[in-house]
């Protein structure tokens, strides 16, 4: 998506018209929602500036400008891109990432960070320099219109407020393969900032580059569990930018730092899609690599069963087993035993191990107890039992009772739903989770679809899993799953007369449904699908979500008997009526929250409530959306 598109010449008149920054705001407005004043501001600054850079003949009038192009399937913008033609008659497209800031400090012991200053606060982020190479890998990456024409692609950052000086912390040869891939321009640095454009672009394509970036062919995301080999053979198959980034840098400096003798504990907050799992598993790959003894924890059988699965063909057993492992196996491990344990799915930690839950005392206090350094990757709006404890609050109390340092840290970017931030936050905000600036909707790259009729939305999720076996059914779990006659295909758990639907759980209660080919005739519930994701999933909002008096309510009566994320609901609710529905409620709310979130492209829906599949549509028509088939 290109927010502002034009000619060369189109763009210094908008510029001399004072028009720019209205212009990129209106359609910024249109396609993506309100802007920051912030933004607004910096696009006015940095586009006069720009204006001085292409103010040129040596520059054609009619070759192609783009401002704003997000970068597919993340929330990613590229600032300014210049298009045309090299001398070898290449495609060729300039990318310039533009900063405001005016001072910086080296960080030496990190890859390609820096620190300087946002909100009135010193913090680390990326050199621009790598910023921009990133962003010019993650396009060529996704994008294979780009790959299959050549696309030239020349990133560079241009900190048109910066003034260097002697010695400059911006240009610390730590830094150097970055500048070498993306040269770096500060104040009065027009003129060569002009001459490198002027090497690349020659004449115009006819704004050809433009448009293969903006509709070229986008290539599948990858997904973890595909990568995962690959990335365990030490390969990187995902460039992490930004806060995803900074988080792995720091990681990796505190489990340095651990190995002196102080216990470190590294809290990283994040919604769905957010890069949590591909950050965990770069920390173990790389942590691994550098001879530390480290674990990757998950409470859900589901991911672990999937990841040892994509792996047991190429890696002993033994080294999976001694990779991947449960969240209650270290109630009687030995304090600082393990280098490293990263937890996933933090949220979902118990209080007590075992299948009786009568071993250890708390699983949080334990990992920390366990390891010099402990890595908490967590989204409490992602619990969905009764038993789940795990919190922020919880991690801080047992890292101050062991004297561990604590760090905490947030991953803004999204890489799931299409990269659609505005998507997570309207679902958020519909669902009644919180309160968002997203309520009238978001920009609609991501599909969604509500159906009238399930059998509709079932064979439109096979037509998708016949491409490459990347979607899936989901529901609520509101239909037992019977033990009787499991294996007879004839035994439908879930049904719904009115439609002749008939579909039922994953046979045989398998882990990893997820990615048998088989398992497209199964409907998957939360336990079999949190922590993995899909391109398409279909969602069957079952009984226990309604809207009644112009409101969403859940209903925890509606679930089933066999489901045990609602274990101890109902002994609560004898004693304190009010506290088990509050917490029946959030459960409920966060389970189809992360149902709804399991897709990358898209995420297609039926509700067993007819009210309820109205106030969706009439949520999702505010902005336009596809509302509803059949």
């Amino acid at each position: 998506m290109i927010i502002y598109e034009s000619t060369k010449q189109q763009f210094m008149n908008d510029v001399t018209e004072d028009t720019i920054a209205v212009k990129i705001h209106n359609q910024y407005v249109q396609k993506i929602g309100r802007a920051a004043m912030g933004e607004i501001n910096a696009w006015n600054n940095s586009m006069n500036y720009l204006y001085k850079v292409l103010n040129t003949s040596s520059i054609p009038d009619d070759v192609g400008i783009a401002i704003e192009y997000r970068i597919p399937a993340t929330p990613r913008r590229v600032d300014f891109m210049i298009t045309g033609l090299n001398e070898q008659d290449q495609y060729s497209v300039v990318i310039i990432e533009l900063k405001q800031w005016t001072e910086v400090e080296t960080v030496e012991d990190a890859d390609g960070l820096v620190k300087t200053v946002y909100n009135r606060t010193k913090t680390n982020t990326q050199h621009p320099s790598k910023q921009a190479w990133s962003y010019a890998r993650l396009i060529h990456d996704y994008n294979e219109s780009v790959q299959n024409e050549a696309v030239q692609l020349y990133p560079c950052a241009y900190l048109h407020n910066y003034i260097q000086k002697d010695n400059d912390p911006l240009l610390h040869p730590v830094y150097n393969p970055y500048i070498e891939e993306a040269p770096i321009f500060s104040k009065g640095d027009a003129l060569k900032l002009r001459g490198f454009i002027t090497t690349y672009i020659k004449k115009t394509d006819r704004t050809k580059s433009l448009y293969l970036i903006e509709h070229g062919k986008i290539k599948p995301s990858k997904s973890l569990q595909d990568s995962l080999l690959s990335m365990l053979q030490g390969n990187q198959e995902f460039i992490m930018i930004d806060d995803q980034d900074v988080a792995y840098q720091e990681a990796l400096r505190l489990a340095k730092q651990a190995q002196s003798g102080t216990k470190q504990v590294l809290i990283v907050e994040g919604g769905p899609g957010t890069g949590k799992s591909v950050l965990g598993i770069n920390l173990l790959v790389e942590l691994t690599a550098r001879e530390l003894v480290c674990q990757y924890v998950t409470k859900n059988s589901a991911p672990r069963s999937v990841y040892m699965k994509k792996l047991q063909q190429n890696v002993k057993k033994s080294v999976i087993d001694n990779l991947f492992k449960g969240s209650g196996v270290y109630y009687d491990a030995l304090p600082d035993e393990f280098d490293c344990l990263i937890v996933d799915e933090a949220h979902r930690l118990n209080e007590k191990s075992g299948l009786f839950k009568n071993k250890g005392i708390n699983q949080t206090m334990e990992v920390i107890r366990a390891s010099r350094f402990s890595v908490f990757f967590i989204d409490e709006y992602q619990k969905i039992a009764m038993h789940d404890v795990g919190s922020k609050e919880q991690i801080r109390h047992y890292a101050e009772q062991m004297d561990a340092q604590i760090t905490e840290l947030t991953l803004a970017s999204q890489f799931r739903c299409n990269g659609s931030d505005g998507y997570l936050a309207w679902l958020d905000d519909v669902l009644g989770i919180r309160e968002t600036a997203n309520a009238d909707g978001f920009d609609f790259d991501y599909d969604i679809r509500l159906y009238d009729d399930p059998n509709e939305l079932r064979d439109e999720i096979f037509s998708k899993n016949q491409i490459n076996n990347k979607a899936r059914m989901l529901a609520g779990y509101c239909w037992d799953w019977k033990t009787e006659g499991k294996n007879n295909p004839g035994v439908h758990d879930i049904q719904l007369d009115q439609y002749q639907f008939f579909m039922s759980w994953n046979l045989n209660n398998t882990t990893t449904w997820a990615i048998d080919p088989e398992s497209i005739e199964q409907v998957g519930c939360i336990h079999t699908s949190q922590g993995l994701e899909f391109d398409y999933v279909g969602v069957i909002i079952g009984e226990d979500m309604r809207f009644e008096n112009n409101r969403i309510i859940t209903d925890p009566f509606k679930r089933a008997k066999t489901d045990k994320s609602l274990s101890g609901f109902k002994t609560l609710y004898k004693k304190d009526k009010d506290k088990a529905l509050r917490m029946a409620d959030q459960i409920i709310r966060n389970t189809y929250r992360t149902l709804m979130t399991r897709g990358t492209k898209g995420c297609y829906i039926y509700c067993v409530d007819p009210h309820l599949k109205a106030y969706l549509q009439r949520r999702l028509a505010l902005q336009g959306a596809v509302v509803g088939l059949g």
